[in-house]
């Protein structure tokens, strides 16, 4: 399934409408940065500003990563630490790091098969789910941390087309509590979930669902 993926598209596509590849900064956010140990990165506005500052730094526009990364920043929020054996830090979706309202659009043509304003602290917030069929196999994307004006008024089955602007960015009252930005994620398999899906696995479900939810930079191409 994950060769599938390289098969779909070879060029670069941007989520966030308006910028290039050469806007774009990759960006560490893992235990493994110590910078991010001399802030306080419970603090949605501090991060924010973390952020600002690494991309002003490289005179880049918009930053991205985290896929399989091992964060920190879930340790605040119980919704990510049920139980030490299963305390979920490794992010399974690539994450791309714009300002609060910046509009996103879908990287293929889709329809919409649900969604939903995720409330758990350290959550989504609101959140779309787009249904993609291609080469008959069927596969879903997911976009996490949106304003709640992108998910008022949507309707299941609505299709967009390829490049089509379907939300936008949430500010960090509505998103979970983050930084602004765009969590993205592909999924083979919903597991029945609708309008939501884990996009932070624990260390002994990571197999599953790095499989079932490969880099998305197989698609965007952004490296």
């Amino acid at each position: 399934m994950i060769d599938f993926l390289t098969t779909v598209n070879t060029n670069f596509i941007t989520l966030i409408e308006g910028f290039k590849k050469e806007d774009y900064l990759k960006l560490d956010l893992s235990i493994h940065n110590k910078s991010l140990q001399k802030i306080d990165f419970t603090s949605a506005e501090k991060m924010e500003k973390y952020i600002e500052n690494k991309l002003q730094s490289q005179s880049k526009k918009i930053g991205y990563g985290g896929y399989l990364e091992h964060r920190d920043l879930y340790s605040r929020s119980t919704y990510f630490n049920e139980s030490e054996e299963e305390k979920r830090n490794i992010h399974i979706g690539l994450d791309i790091w714009s300002k609060a309202g910046s509009k996103v659009v879908t990287p293929l043509a889709g329809k919409v098969h649900s969604f939903k304003n995720n409330l758990n602290f350290g959550d989504y917030g609101p959140t779309l789910i787009l249904e993609h069929c291609i080469e008959n196999t069927t596969f879903y994307t997911l976009y996490g941390h949106l304003s709640l004006a992108s998910i008022t008024n949507l309707k299941k089955g609505k299709e967009f087309k390829k490049g089509e602007v379907i939300a936008t960015l949430g500010t960090s009252k509505v998103n979970g509590d983050y930084a602004p930005h765009l969590h993205f994620q592909i999924i083979f398999d919903l597991q029945g979930n609708k309008g939501d899906y884990p996009g932070v696995s624990s260390n002994g479900k990571l197999n599953f669902y790095a499989k079932n939810c490969p880099d998305p930079n197989l698609l965007l191409n952004i490296d």
